[in-house]
């Protein structure tokens, strides 16, 4: 199919926003009707799109063909990266691939081009003989993302107080045009003019940082309002200084706005006072230098719009510490729009990205905590990381003028040496083969890089190893390449330890590298080598004509032998190892993982002035499947994955010795396994789950040990105990008896989500929580013992309303054995009544009764599912009511004809046959079979068995959360207090209301953070020494319960306390 002169044009699928194309109409008649002979190119195929800028019918009008069958192509073009399945056969593609420097993420993508004997061109990849690249969509973010930002300016200000001019002009995706928007924001600079800026907030300066593309597309933005652009030296004149900074700001109107552009030389000084900034210098060794941004720019700031390429190495621009100190000075900063969307990178507390139709949040340095509102102290954060897509026709205009270019090259060329130099160099494979240029990208993948500078399960085989660090055009120009051929042809090997490519031409790149051999006379050769590439010689003179730099900069650390010597301050870090994958996993690596960022001032508010702050901590997540661990960590750069099997127990051992604490997020199977390797090496360990008897047997093992098993650190168990015991001992401080104890909790879908006729939702398997439907229950009811048959479970149902929250009908079922948490909460002598339930809305219970007495939740093999029978569901509903051979199924009628109205036919026989009383409950049934397809036509696959395998393989299919669902964790205590002395009685009730998150379109389920975040601060507690207890321990003490309590209510937990008197 190569050089066959067909193009194809693919759908972008990518992202809900993403509507620009390669080409446009315009461009595509250009190449068509000039001439095979002239443009190279025969026909073009347009996947049919309907969200893209551009109709269908555009396309259909010049000439191109529109299909989804894009299998004539020999050429397929598109924007992001297409889905695996458009990758076909002996093809060449063209899109932002984001491979180049061996992203893991993007991996799979090249593997599968490789494997269909593919040729990929990066876009990002395509670079003139000045350096620049030819393809990039800089200015258009720059634009989008001022104009979103004044936008929003405009609700700010007038939360606080003030109107501007500001709060009439919309985000940029809301105008038709580029130019349109303008004209909205000229609009807006006239009434500037006419009328000015209140003089609370005046004078208003944008400080714009970098001065590169994005820079430049803003302030074209910026100078459409009355403007005035001033020198950084001025701004403590233009503003005002400490004591009169209010006063200045109050005392003038404005009919401007004020400008600065700031570059590095603005944000950093040498360390030695004698030395000037040099640029090239600072680029090679940022650790000669300190930041200064902080103090001579920020505070005179009421915007800033951040533009600028940042790498970790580098010092932030602004900390979350920096912050709070210039806001506690009157900084006027309301606002900030961070284009370059790098979360916790240049500017700390920017922890998300945020999405074009929620494109701010609010951050309150004062409190450390974010809001989704405009209210209340603090600067509103933007940090959408697709701003070009808010304006995709004049996008997809100015990207097509260059691309259209060079079509017709790729299109009808066969071998890439026919290629021109800026096309060859951006062909990362061809033929399904890396091109020589790119063949460091599997060395790298081989290299098993993980994005951390600690990495303990991937320590070189060779006797001697050092860390080096080299910084330049690594990637651009392909130094990268050199490097590596030194070290192999000397026969050492290299690990990738970190990797930050350059965002720009002018950016350069970064790598750390360990680097083994077995002798260390080689590794010195290795390091001579590469020295002498990345020092300037004899011949620099025709280094610097054919590059236009030298080579890269070079760093060495210290030869160790056997264990690579990293940075020293990572040296002491505690580690955490957190044993499974799963959902739960996430919140807790993220709490763990940012614990000594210094945007957590809760840990010091809580555990007193004597702690300096947390630990910063290394995360290990380990999983049986390593991609699972991967994807869990990608956020986090404190954060490792490994591939673990627990039940090897040489391999288990090898990495919790390795750490302080163990969260263990399996089964509850495997905890007593873990158990007993942190005894044998006296680690601590965290578990959300119950004590059970072997993990009861280990208690002495543990406090012989000198250990801590924290267990039951989860929501139910965990917070609940937590809330309980607070309640409790407070209580019994103030001289009271408890009379009663009564706790509801259940894992919700939140109203919202809550649209199917059970109301429920599963976020995984459903077979555990229908299986918990028919456990037996007891209770203590005014001093009587309570039994509850697990066959009769739902039919004791109760309704329940929280008087704090009237707008829930909710119902509760009695949960387990509530008699055994008298003893356990030590209440059991005093409280006659002692009742824990489970929470669901209200009418579920009575259709999982009614499903219950169809037979759908027996797991014994059924008839109809044996010996390869494959019966429809509806056949096997059928079965289920026995109606084979009844005289009522003429009554009942063949389910799937003429559903409406069999649907009164249905609920007859349901109250008929005895499986519902009521007319409600029949009806509510029968809405549940239908909406989860127990009628339909389609065969029950072989995997079924059972009757309780075909309601949870439906229950799955149709009762899972969408992506934009939220779930919710809603638990309550109710404690009635009595006193001896005859102060009269009290009422307490304790209340958790928790909605799953949505950020940067990942969705955190409620129950995941309530889970997974108190584990996290279990591991915390006891890395800090906060934990005495040794043993098998749950969290009734004051040491556990006070601070995680304290702590969940600082992170945003919503837990509310309320007291009556009788």
């Amino acid at each position: 199919m190569y050089g066959n002169g067909v193009v194809g044009i693919l759908s972008e699928s990518c992202n809900l926003w993403e509507r620009r194309a390669p080409l446009n109409p315009s461009h595509c008649a250009r190449l068509l009707h000039s001439g095979s002979n002239k443009s190279g190119i025969d026909r073009i195929i347009v996947q049919p799109c309907t969200k893209r800028i551009h109709h269908d019918s555009e396309y259909e009008d010049v000439g191109c063909e529109i299909s989804d069958d894009l299998s004539d192509c020999g050429l397929i073009l598109g924007v992001k990266q297409p889905k695996m399945e458009m990758i076909k056969p002996d093809r060449a593609y063209a899109f932002f691939s984001h491979t180049h420097k061996a992203q893991r993420e993007n991996m799979p993508l090249l593997d599968k081009i490789l494997k269909e004997r593919g040729s990929l061109y990066d876009y990002e990849r395509m670079v003139g003989e000045n350096g620049k690249r030819l393809l990039a969509f800089g200015k258009f973010a720059g634009r989008a993302g001022i104009i979103d930002l004044l936008s929003s300016l405009g609700k700010r200000y007038l939360n606080m107080g003030y109107s501007t001019p500001f709060l009439s002009l919309g985000a940029s995706y809301m105008y038709s045009s580029l130019s349109a928007a303008k004209s909205a924001v000229i609009a807006v600079g006239e009434e500037i003019a006419t009328l000015g800026l209140p003089s609370g907030i005046s004078p208003v300066v944008f400080v714009f940082t970098g001065s590169g593309n994005v820079s430049q597309g803003a302030q074209e933005i910026f100078k459409l309002l009355p403007h005035a652009f001033v020198d950084p030296s001025i701004l403590p004149e233009l503003v005002g200084t400490d004591g009169d900074l209010v006063q200045s700001r109050a005392s003038r109107r404005n009919f401007q706005v004020y400008g600065c552009v700031v570059t590095c030389e603005d944000m950093v000084t040498p360390l030695d006072p004698a030395k000037t900034f040099d640029k090239a210098d600072y680029y090679a060794h940022p650790e000669h230098y300190i930041p200064i941004f902080h103090e001579r720019i920020a505070p005179y700031a009421s915007v800033m719009v951040n533009c600028m390429y940042w790498e970790r190495r580098f010092p932030r621009l602004l900390s979350t510490k920096q912050l709070q100190d210039i806001m506690r000075k009157g900084c006027p900063l309301v606002g900030i729009s961070d284009i370059t969307c790098d979360v916790a990178g240049s500017i700390e507390f920017v922890n998300q990205i945020t999405s074009i139709e929620n494109p701010f949040f609010r951050y309150n340095p004062f409190t450390t905590s974010y809001h989704e509102d405009m209210r209340g102290e603090g600067i509103i954060c933007l940090a959408v990381d697709i701003l070009p897509t808010e304006f995709p026709r004049e996008a997809t205009q100015y990207f097509g003028d260059v691309l259209s270019n060079f079509i017709g090259v790729l299109a009808s060329t066969i071998n890439i040496s026919d290629l021109p130099p800026h096309l060859r160099r951006a062909c990362i494979s061809h033929k399904g083969v890396l091109t020589p240029l790119y063949e460091y990208i599997p060395r790298m993948r081989n290299s098993d890089s993980v994005d951390s500078p600690l990495n303990p399960c991937n320590s070189l085989p060779k006797k001697y190893t050092i860390l080096v660090s080299l910084s330049g055009h690594l990637f651009d120009q392909f130094f990268i390449n050199e490097a590596l051929d030194i070290i192999e042809a000397a026969g050492g090997s290299f690990h990738l330890v970190r990797c930050e490519v350059g965002q720009s031409a002018d950016a350069l790149s970064f790598s750390e590298l360990e680097v083994g051999a077995d002798d260390q006379s080689i590794l010195e050769q290795i390091i001579d080598s590469l020295s002498s590439i990345a020092k300037p010689s004899d011949d620099s003179e025709a280094r610097v004509s054919r590059r236009g730099t030298y080579g890269f900069s070079l760093k060495v650390g210290k030869v160790g032998e056997t264990m690579v010597q990293t940075r020293d301050h990572m040296e002491e870090r505690p580690a955490v190892l957190i044993l499974g994958a799963g959902r739960v996993c996430e919140p807790a690596v993220e709490l763990l993982a940012s614990s000594g960022s210094g945007s957590h001032s809760w840990f010091k508010n809580h555990f007193g002035s004597d702690t300096n702050g947390p630990k910063d901590v290394q995360v290990i997540v380990a999983s049986l499947y390593l991609k699972d661990a991967e994807k869990i960590i990608e956020d986090f750069p404190n954060a490792i994955a490994i591939e673990l099997d627990a039940m090897d127990h040489s391999s288990l051992c090898k990495y919790v010795s390795q750490v302080e604490v163990v969260i263990s997020l399996l089964p509850p199977s495997f905890h007593s396994i873990v158990a007993k390797a942190c005894i044998e090496l006296k680690k601590h360990l965290v578990t959300a789950s119950y004590v059970n008897d072997s993990m009861s047997k280990l208690d002495e093992m543990a406090k012989g040990a000198g250990i801590a098993i924290l267990c039951e650190m989860g929501l139910d168990p965990g917070i609940d105990h937590m809330m309980a015991m607070k309640m409790i001992h407070e209580a019994h401080g103030r001289g009271g008896i408890i009379n009663s104890f009564v706790s509801y909790c259940g894992g919700l879908p939140s109203p919202a989500a809550a649209n199917n006729p059970l109301a429920y939702k599963f976020s995984w398997n459903p077979a555990g929580a229908i299986k918990a439907g028919r456990n037996p229950a007891k209770y203590k009811y005014q001093g009587e013992i309570i039994h509850v048959d697990g066959n009769a479970l739902y039919d004791s149902a109760t309704r329940f309303q929280i008087p704090d929250l009237p707008a829930f009908a909710l119902e509760h079922l009695p949960n387990r054995d509530s008699v055994v948490y008298g003893d356990l909460y030590g209440i059991g002598h005093e409280a006659s009544t002692v009742f824990r339930a489970t929470l669901r809305y209200e009418g579920y219970s009575e259709i999982m009764s009614c499903l219950a007495k169809l037979g759908y939740f027996d797991s014994d093999i059924h008839p109809l599912l044996k010996e390869g029978k494959r019966p429809t569901f509806g056949t096997f509903l059928e079965g289920l009511l026995k109606i084979k051979e009844s005289n009522d199924l003429e009554m009942f009628g063949k389910f799937g004809e003429e559903k409406l109205g069999e649907e009164k036919q249905m609920v007859l026989m349901l109250i008929k046959s005895g499986y519902c009383k009521e007319l409600s409950s029949a009806e509510k049934t029968v809405k549940t079979i239908r909406f989860l397809g127990l009628d339909g036509h389609d065969e029950i696959p072989e995997a079924c068995q059972s009757a309780f395998d075909v309601i949870c393989l439906r229950m799955e299919e149709r009762l899972s959360y969408s992506d934009d669902e939220k779930d919710m964790v809603l638990l309550q205590h109710e404690v009635e207090v009595g006193f001896e002395d005859g102060r009269p009685s009290e009422s307490h009730r304790a209340t958790l209301l928790e909605f799953g998150k949505i950020q940067n379109g990942k969705n955190t389920t409620a129950m995941a953070r309530t889970v997974g975040i108190p584990a996290a601060i279990g591991a915390l507690l006891l890395v800090e020494n906060k934990i005495t207890s040794r043993g098998i321990i749950r969290p009734l003490e004051p040491e556990v319960y006070e601070p995680a309590l304290n702590i969940l209510e600082t992170m945003g937990f919503g837990i509310f306390e309320k007291k009556e008197c009788a």
